[in-house]
This record gives structure tokens, C-alpha cells and sequence, in this order.
């Protein structure tokens, strides 16, 4: 079971239709640690840790998203596990 780090930026219709309530259900259903929050730019950003094939489970739904959101693209930078997170939350700043 490998552990990793996935970067996320998330780019559409993703702000203002709880496309982050929605990553935060995601992440904990898969039982994955991280963060996600709004970009000034409009885009979605977000940071998934834990067993590789979960963070790839998680990738597949936010391509969906939420009813009212519509994902043009999401770039994934895969980065090495550091273990740095007790919890997965949105971050408001």
C-alpha cells in the first residue's frame, strides 16, 4: 500500500456550488488528510494525503463534482508523503 501526496488545482465552475463542502466529504469518506480552499483567480486548490489508490478514487470524483459545478480540468503535481496532516479541512484564507 503506497503512501503519497497529490497537489491539486481545479479549474470551472467551481467556486460558489460547495465544490469544497464536497472535496471535504470526498477526502473523508476515503479516509484521506489534507486541506482545500478557494484560489483568488477562481480556481480550486487542494491537497490529498494518504494511500496512493484513494487519492486516485478522490481525483475521479472531483473530476465530477458537485450538481452544480462543471470541472474544465484539474492539474495533479504527485509529491512524496510527509505525513503532515492530523485531519482534512477547508481552509478559509
Amino acid at each position: 500500500m503506497e503512501k503519497a501526496q497529490a497537489h491539486l488545482l481545479i479549474s470551472g465552475r467551481v467556486q460558489g456550488v460547495f465544490y469544497r463542502s464536497f472535496t471535504e466529504d470526498v477526502a473523508l469518506s476515503l479516509g484521506l488528510k489534507g486541506w482545500v480552499k478557494n484560489c483568488s483567480d477562481g480556481m480550486v486548490e487542494a491537497v490529498f494525503e494518504g494511500k496512493k489508490e484513494d487519492i486516485e478514487k478522490a481525483i475521479i470524483l472531483c473530476h465530477k463534482g458537485p450538481p452544480a459545478s462543471k470541472v474544465n480540468s484539474i492539474d495533479v503535481k504527485w509529491e512524496k508523503f510527509t505525513n503532515e496532516f492530523d485531519s482534512f479541512s477547508i481552509r478559509y484564507f
